[in-house]
C-alpha cells in the first residue's frame, strides 16, 4: 500500500507562514524556511513589545505628571503621595491627560492636595 501525505495540510502550513512574512525584504518573504525563521522572530518580537509598551507608556505619563506637578512647586513622588494621601482616584494615565491637555484642572487638583 503506497504511502499516503497530506499534502493539503502542508500547503496550507506554508500558505500561512508565507502570508504572514508579506512585505518582508529579499527571500524572506517567499522562501519557506527563511519566512518560517523571520516570521518566528517577529512573533517574539511582538509578544515581548505588548509588554515594553505598557511600561514605555508608564514612564511617560511619570514624565508628563512630573513636569506638570513641578511647575507648582511639588515633585513627582510628593505629588503622588500626597494624591493617594486625599484618596483621590485618578490613575497616572488621567492625571498626565491633565497635565498636558488641561492646565488648569491640574493646577486645581495640585491646589486641592496641597
Amino acid at each position: 500500500m503506497p504511502r499516503s501525505v497530506n499534502s493539503v495540510a502542508k500547503r496550507a502550513r506554508r500558505k500561512k507562514i508565507l502570508k504572514q512574512a508579506k512585505g518582508y525584504f529579499g527571500r524572506r518573504k517567499n522562501v519557506y524556511t527563511v519566512a518560517k525563521n523571520a516570521v518566528d522572530k517577529a512573533m517574539l518580537y511582538s509578544y515581548r513589545d505588548r509588554k515594553n509598551n505598557k511600561r514605555n507608556f508608564r514612564a511617560l505619563w511619570i514624565q508628563r505628571i512630573n513636569a506638570g506637578a513641578r511647575l507648582h512647586g511639588l515633585s513627582y513622588s510628593q505629588f503622588m503621595g500626597k494624591i493617594k494621601a486625599n484618596s483621590i482616584e485618578l490613575n497616572r494615565k488621567v492625571l498626565a491627560d491633565l497635565a498636558m491637555n488641561n492646565p488648569e484642572a491640574f493646577k486645581a487638583i495640585v491646589e486641592k492636595v496641597k
